[in-house]
């Protein structure tokens, strides 16, 4: 199932696309995409729906991310060999983890701010994990059995906040509209191999990451197990698998990084594409 989320930002109601690719509202079946609609039981009843019978949507609305409500935002760094290669850096002998606030959280298409003080803002194309159960200490035999679907997502980046600021990379990964998820959630049963899937990205029309999500270097169900050993992953969490080669900082001679007016393109096999323009943004809240 390809699950959607449509409406004003913070306004958004739940819908699905039929196998015909029309969105229809999904808002007489469940309130929202949230933690308690990801569940194995929750998903199946929904998958037994005549879907034919709901609502068509008319348009093209703005999409949000797909889902509502996501507690946490894990990130891992440096999960490509050839990513961390671009980095100057060995890749890691564990995962490395951070976070981001829930506040990046943006749509598919939603504009990518450009805040003040941030010149190395970067992009980097993902596949997104989307919990679908309370997870602890989780073998990593049982792990993909708690896994509600897959994201296409961004992890935007502002380099130096990130590594030249001081503590944590978090600060560099965290402001708003840093995070864009979806277009759709697609369930887990639809993805064969979440091991096989094509990511790619342009930045004004040049292609910049083209890679496979065969290519990292902790599976996900590593992945998954050996986060649930420091932390209770809670349904609707969502967790960012890394990024391949390609991104703004890694780029020779000179490292290239997003401006206002730039436009970036991106997809993951099976999950659908994003597109975002940069903007500044000068004003405070």
């Amino acid at each position: 199932m390809k699950l959607l989320r449509y409406g004003n930002a913070g306004a958004e109601r739940p819908a699905v696309l039929d196998d015909d690719g029309v969105l229809r509202d999904a808002s007489t079946l469940v309130p929202d995409w949230g933690p308690g609609q990801l569940g194995p039981d929750a998903l199946d009843r929904i998958r037994h729906t005549d879907w034919a019978s709901l609502p068509r949507v008319d348009g093209t609305p703005r999409l949000g991310c797909p889902v509502a409500q996501v507690g946490k935002l894990v990130g891992v760094g440096l999960n490509y060999e050839d990513h961390a290669i671009e980095a100057g850096l060995q890749p890691p002998d564990e995962p490395i983890l951070f976070m981001k606030a829930v506040t990046a959280i943006c749509g598919p298409d939603d504009a990518i701010q450009i805040p003040p003080g941030a010149h190395k803002v970067d992009w980097e194309v993902e596949l997104g994990v989307v919990m679908g159960a309370r997870t602890q200490r989780v073998s990593e035999d049982r792990a993909l059995a708690q896994v509600a679907g897959y994201v296409l997502a961004n992890d935007i980046s502002e380099r130096a906040w990130q590594t030249e600021r001081g503590g944590t990379w978090d600060k560099g990964k965290s402001h708003d509209s840093f995070a864009p998820l979806g277009p759709w959630l697609v369930t887990a049963d639809e993805i064969t191999d979440p091991h096989g899937i094509a990511l790619r990205l342009d930045v004004n029309g040049k292609r910049m990451q083209d890679s496979s999500t065969a290519n990292l270097i902790a599976g996900i169900p590593k992945l998954i197990s050996y986060i649930s050993q420091f932390m209770t992953l809670e349904a609707g969490d969502v967790i960012l698998t890394g990024t391949p080669a390609g991104v703004g900082l890694g780029q020779k001679p000179a490292p290239v990084f997003l401006k206002a007016g730039d436009t970036m393109r991106l997809s993951a096999q099976g999950l659908g594409e994003q597109r975002h323009v940069c903007m500044d943004v000068f004003e405070t809240h």
